[in-house]
């Protein structure tokens, strides 16, 4: 197994998948997240059980295969938290990947493997996927750029399914150039070239940061944002309930997770780990018209977000409130954390924005983004924006 020390590649024999000889991305090399199907290769999920049952597939995901026909030529598949179902990285049955930025910390999840692989230089670039916070919450914490796509903007076929209303596809690169080389082949360029400039702040948002410490690392970072642009931060207060944002965003894709998975779950009945077996539990005891309540607020923020947000506008805000919890952490300060984060992630899932996490703080030696949510199918823009800032 390669790079053992970071526990962060699927153990399976290595399978020479067919690539384009010549291409953007020729030179590179691609983690596959282990939900995404790539021809020769078995799909675990990050579950053992599933594992067990996993034939090699005999197609590959249409996203992937559009990177292999740009030259990119796989160097294997990537380990992700059981069944995506997970913010921290730490796979019960498979241990937690080592997080380059930070090793005495967390790399965040589900895309643990992926992200772990990309701190630490193994790789050019990594396969990832965004429900709750998936590739967003890891580039944080790892000091990368993460983006989560315009939902639905690029195709998920041949993937594993969470919860397909929030379910995004996602990469993350070693640097912000081929970043953006990644973004021209994974998507068409944006519909609307209006450009994104101007700013907004949310206080209620600013107030989820941890402490004095984030919060002074975060406002440095906001005022190297200001200084690509003509103007100053427009604050603006949330223009609904951050408690009922997240707790739409709770329901919505707890029940669409056991609606996707339950089935497999009650027939295979495999070992879940502490935290994404309740959360199963939770989504099974959701009635369809807990779900059809949840999904009216969910409207709402959308519809809200958007008329604050406009043509033009970038919302400024904490990608999670500090960076990376500490491995050490007990579950129960863990699942604190994760559900303070889940606060500030909800906004781009429930509304289906792009959000980008730009790696501009850093607070007790520890990476820690800065995000931009911007208008619907913003994503080639916000990526630009992130090529200006970082080079």
């Amino acid at each position: 197994m390669k790079n053992p020390e970071l526990n962060a590649w699927c153990d399976y024999s290595h399978v020479d998948v067919p690539h384009a000889e010549s291409g953007p991305l020729s030179g590179l090399t691609l983690a596959v997240k282990d939900i995404f199907q790539v021809t020769g290769y078995p799909n675990g999920w990050g579950q053992p059980t599933r594992l067990a049952e996993a034939e090699p597939d005999t197609e590959t995901q249409s996203v992937v295969q559009a990177m292999l026909d740009a030259g990119i030529s796989i160097a294997g598949k990537s380990q992700c938290e059981e069944l995506c179902f997970s913010l921290t990285g730490i796979n019960q049955h498979y241990g937690a990947p080592v997080n380059a930025a930070a090793p005495d910390r967390v790399t965040g999840g589900s895309s643990s493997g992926s992200v772990s692989l990309i701190s630490a230089g193994i790789v050019d670039v990594a396969t990832g996927s965004d429900t709750g916070g998936s590739v967003r919450a890891p580039a944080s914490y790892c000091g990368l750029i993460g983006l989560r796509t315009t939902h639905g903007r690029i195709s998920l076929d041949r993937t594993m399914p969470l919860a397909p209303s929030f379910d995004c596809f996602g990469w993350f690169a070693k640097d912000a150039e081929t970043y953006r080389a990644v973004g021209k082949i994974v998507m068409q360029a944006d519909d609307d070239s209006t450009p994104l400039r101007r700013l907004l702040g949310c206080p209620d948002l600013d107030a989820l940061l941890l402490g004095d410490d984030e919060y002074l690392a975060y406002a440095k970072a906001c005022e190297q944002i200001e200084k690509h642009f003509d103007d100053e931060r427009e604050f603006v207060s949330l223009p609904f309930d951050i408690n009922e944002a997240y707790w739409a965003f709770r329901k919505c894709q707890s029940f669409e997770a056991w609606q996707a998975l339950g089935d497999w779950i009650s027939t295979r009945k495999p070992d879940l780990g502490p935290g994404i077996k309740e959360r199963f539990e939770f989504g099974q005891s959701l009635s369809q018209q807990d779900f059809d309540e949840a999904s009216g607020v969910r409207l709402d923020v959308r519809m809200k977000l958007e008329e604050m947000i406009g043509s033009d506008g970038l919302l400024i805000l904490p990608t999670v409130p500090s960076c990376a919890p500490l491995k050490s952490e007990d579950q129960d300060t863990l699942q604190a954390f994760r559900e303070q984060a889940l606060m500030l992630l909800c906004l781009s899932g429930n509304s289906g924005l792009p959000q980008i996490t730009l790696p501009l703080a850093e607070v007790y030696g520890a990476p820690m983004g800065v995000s931009l949510i911007g208008p619907r199918g913003s994503d080639q823009r916000l990526i630009d924006i992130a090529v200006g800032m970082l080079g």
